[in-house]
């Protein structure tokens, strides 16, 4: 099969299998349906790898409704990496969903994976974009299809977060995103993705500057603030939900966004040579330091997850802000490395609330001893997350901080630091709570002494998966490198439109 019909399948298979969904009555034929498609669409992903590693760049026109403006796909490493990331992960994530939502008895489940295959062609048509305005449509699609899913439960409080949800992420898309994109058509006159950029010779330093800031506040899923209310406010939503949010379509799509218009629009030798980074790249290391320290003071256990997340996305934006080798592999790293670290902490998250009905950190004591798999899986993803080997996380840390000192920027090494030692204060903790306190009184009479009594075993396969995944991306963080290599062989930036 040809690139572009793969490229083509990514969408056509979600979309498709969403449908099927709908008419289905009996439970099991529909999950089968929904672990048939996911495992498909990965196969169909993955089958784009040879044509990329070639050097194939071959595009697809999806249509032409003015001419110069095209809705097209076209596949390149950093691309591939994120379509890769979601589509396997929504494997995992359909299976944990399957016995989430049948072990909490959730009304509506049809729905909820509808809602979920339709995000996932989304995430796919944002991966695989081959101009600005493709991604903006498919990144719009997927705001639209995770808002009923975020008000799954229906009640005040999930339509209040789901308020905030939609109305912050469509604030910023059509008040910054699009303004900005329509900026950039009428001084280039193309949205293309090229590499080396696009910008250089036809932006001066001060519009560069401008322009990468609304592209910055204009992507809200990357939830740098003040624009990162949204994401803990959707932790209403079932844990499977909030897997998708923060591991695999919705907040890499926002920071996937950011890296891939600061390497095809503006370049990176042209955000180095202007310094066109300089505004965002402060507000990302604000961020993070920030979000750290606001989870330090949350008792519960997803919202502290989702202030964690808030401030591990702002290390794919300073990443592409540093304008560097380093930065920008550092950057990509970090969503692959990310993504799975922290869907594990979720699926542990929504495990120990399927077994337990516990949400609050201050009531996990003793847990451990009765949920080992869960906690030891948490464990490791909080190790990656914070970035220690023998963890993926230490891949994309160490080559942010090489990027950093490559920068000369010394106070960002020390908020780097900083934020990782934030990192260790929030998550290690609770570890230890599970693992190291005794079981309250009230509690030990509802546990069989001796016993094991983890979540159904489709929640506590995902997790002991994406633990291990994280040991994985370290041992071939070697692989990830040598396959991003490719965005720096670039050709020369283009010249100023005739």
């Amino acid at each position: 099969m040809t690139m572009p019909t793969l490229m083509l399948l990514t969408l056509i298979i979600p979309l498709v299998g969403g449908v099927l969904l709908t008419f289905q009555t009996n439970a099991n034929t529909r999950d089968i349906i929904s672990l048939v498609t996911a495992s498909v669409l990965f196969l169909v992903v993955l089958g784009i790898y040879p044509g990329v590693l070639s050097g194939q760049s071959e595009a697809l026109i999806l249509a032409e409704p003015i001419t110069g403006l095209a809705f097209s796909l076209q596949a390149e490493p950093l691309g591939l990496l994120f379509a890769t990331v979601a589509s396997g992960l929504w494997i995992l994530t359909t299976i944990y969903g399957i016995g989430y939502m049948r072990g909490n008895n959730e009304t509506n489940q049809t729905r909820f994976f509808f809602c979920f295959a339709i995000s996932i062609a989304a995430a796919m048509g944002i991966a695989f974009a081959g101009n600005l305005i493709t991604l903006f449509v498919f990144y719009e699609m997927l705001t639209l299809a995770t808002y009923p899913l975020v008000t799954h439960k229906g009640n005040e409080d999930a339509r209040r977060g789901g308020r905030v949800y939609l109305g912050i992420l469509m604030f910023t898309s059509i008040g910054f995103l699009l303004f900005a994109i329509l900026w950039t058509y009428s001084l280039t006159g193309t949205t293309d993705f090229t590499p080396g950029g696009i910008l250089q010779g036809n932006a001066s330093p001060t519009i560069a500057l401008i322009l990468l800031t609304l592209f910055a506040f204009g992507t809200g899923k990357a939830a740098l603030m003040p624009f990162h209310r949204w994401l803990p406010a959707a932790m209403v939503a079932p844990t499977p939900v909030s897997a998708l949010l923060h591991a695999v379509a919705v907040v890499k799509a926002g920071v996937f966004t950011v890296l891939k218009i600061t390497v095809y629009v503006f370049g990176i030798d042209f955000i180095a040579d202007t310094g066109a980074g300089t505004i965002v790249l402060w507000v990302a290391a604000f961020t993070l330091t920030a979000a750290s320290i606001v989870a330090l003071t949350k008792d519960n256990l997803k919202a502290r997850l989702a202030y964690s997340t808030v401030g591990q996305l702002s290390y794919v934006v300073v990443g592409a802000m540093l304008a560097n080798a380093a930065g920008i592999i550092g950057a990509a790293m970090q969503i692959a490395m990310h993504a799975m670290g922290k869907i594990t902490l979720f699926f542990c998250a929504g495990a120990i609330y399927v077994a337990t009905h516990k949400t609050n950190i201050s009531q996990l004591d003793g847990l451990g001893h009765k949920m080992p798999f869960t906690f030891a899986a948490f464990f490791i993803g909080s190790v990656s997350i914070i970035g220690l080997p023998p963890m993926g996380g230490a891949w994309s840390k160490w080559f942010l901080l090489m990027g950093s000192a490559d920068a000369q920027q010394w106070i960002l090494i020390g908020l780097l630091l900083l934020s990782s030692l934030l990192n260790i204060a929030y998550l290690l903790p609770i570890v230890g709570r599970g693992f190291f306190r005794p079981l309250p009184a009230q509690d030990a009479a509802q546990y069989t002494a001796g016993t094991i009594q983890e979540a159904p075993i489709n929640c506590v396969v995902p997790l002991c998966l994406t633990a291990a995944g994280c040991v994985a991306l370290f041992l071939f963080g070697d692989a990830i490198y040598e396959f991003l290599q490719p965005v720096f062989t670039v050709a020369e930036p283009a010249g100023p439109a005739q």
